[in-house]
């Protein structure tokens, strides 16, 4: 198939040189025509051009518009920018094209944006993304929501895109496949994709905390050993410091939890790589940042009104991690200087 691909960062070119591999043909436009050169160069790409307008033109040429092979057109750009190229690559679509969502986009804009441009005649397809930077080698998994019989067009894409059956031993060795085993599956209507990648987030939120906060804990296993019983009121004594006190080393315990450990995976094997390079984790901050997708999983149960402590925990979590709760924390300075005469911490 021919495609366009709007947006070459990372996941664009790691996406587009899948889709080389596998047979298809790949044009792309990002802001930097510079590096869109070098990336064509470098054979990451069929082609680029200067404008969207140029993408739309190369795409439509030699494709049958009113056939079963319409324009297809890839986006892979940051949520908050996808209204503002969907609005421009609009002028140069025409009826019977489809667009496909790579990004993080809102489940409930994605609803939106389909039923409008259904009215232009042109599909859009929600297709939520995961495999980073690794997708290249690993293969992506997607989460695709649409109509079926765009979906369907789109296929080849997908299964180029996708991990394949081999990406996981099979759960079921029967003779037939499903989507789901090679790696992409149509979860429903418009929307439908993204509202499984939210959710697909939301997961990954509460995993990466609970990695987290156990690393914590052994990283602080000798405070014993550090400890001095200072008769400190404004602070609760360590009841046995003698308890405590393992000079463990957290990255050989996050390469054997990856052996053998019901909790390995993927998310483990990079923590093990990052904390083998720099024990201490100096070059980072500890403030994290959220891109949206866990705080609308949250609004999203709260909706259906299902609990999801731990997702809004570590949610909350990235906000306090970023001082966002440094005034409430002076508050309760300000109650308990007042009510008591407590020291400020």
């Amino acid at each position: 198939m021919k495609v366009g691909m709007i947006g070459l960062g990372r996941m664009g070119e790691g996406m587009s040189r899948r889709l080389i591999a596998a047979g298809h043909e790949v044009h792309g436009y990002r802001n930097n025509y510079k590096k869109a050169e070098e990336q064509f160069e470098a054979g990451y790409i069929s082609g680029c051009t200067t404008s969207l307008e140029g993408l739309v033109q190369v795409v439509h040429a030699g494709t049958s518009l009113t056939g079963d092979v319409p324009g297809v057109f890839m986006m892979v750009v940051p949520a908050e920018t996808v209204e503002d190229t969907l609005n421009e690559l609009l002028q140069f679509c025409v009826e019977g094209d489809i667009i496909i969502d790579h990004g993080n986009s809102n489940f409930k804009d994605s609803r939106r944006r389909a039923e409008r441009l259904s009215k232009l005649g042109i599909q859009y397809i929600d297709c939520g993304t995961s495999g980073g930077v690794y997708g290249l080698e690993r293969g992506y998994c997607l989460m695709v929501g649409g109509a079926d019989h765009a979906v369907s067009v789109c296929r080849p894409i997908f299964d180029a895109l996708s991990p394949g059956i081999d990406g996981a031993p099979r759960t079921d060795d029967g003779s037939w496949v499903s989507p789901a085993e090679r790696g992409w599956l149509r979860c429903g209507g418009p929307g439908a994709g993204h509202f499984v990648k939210m959710v697909h987030n939301g997961v990954e939120y509460g995993m990466m905390q609970a990695y987290a906060e156990g690393f914590n804990i052994l990283h602080e296993a000798n405070a014993g050993a550090k400890y001095v019983k200072e008769g400190d009121a404004e602070v609760a004594p360590m009841d046995c410091p003698e308890d405590y006190c393992y000079d463990i080393d957290v990255a050989e315990v996050a390469e054997l939890w990856r052996r053998g450990s019901v909790v390995g995976s993927w998310l483990l094997d990079l923590t093990a790589t990052v904390l083998r390079s720099d024990r201490e984790l100096s070059k980072f901050d500890g403030g994290v940042s959220d891109s949206g997708e866990g705080r609308w999983t949250v609004h999203s149960a709260v909706d259906l009104g299902i609990p999801a402590p731990v997702i809004t925990t570590a949610l909350f979590s990235r906000f306090e991690s970023r001082r966002l709760g440094r005034f409430a924390n002076k508050v309760l300075n300000g109650m308990r200087a007042m009510f008591g005469g407590h020291d400020v911490r």
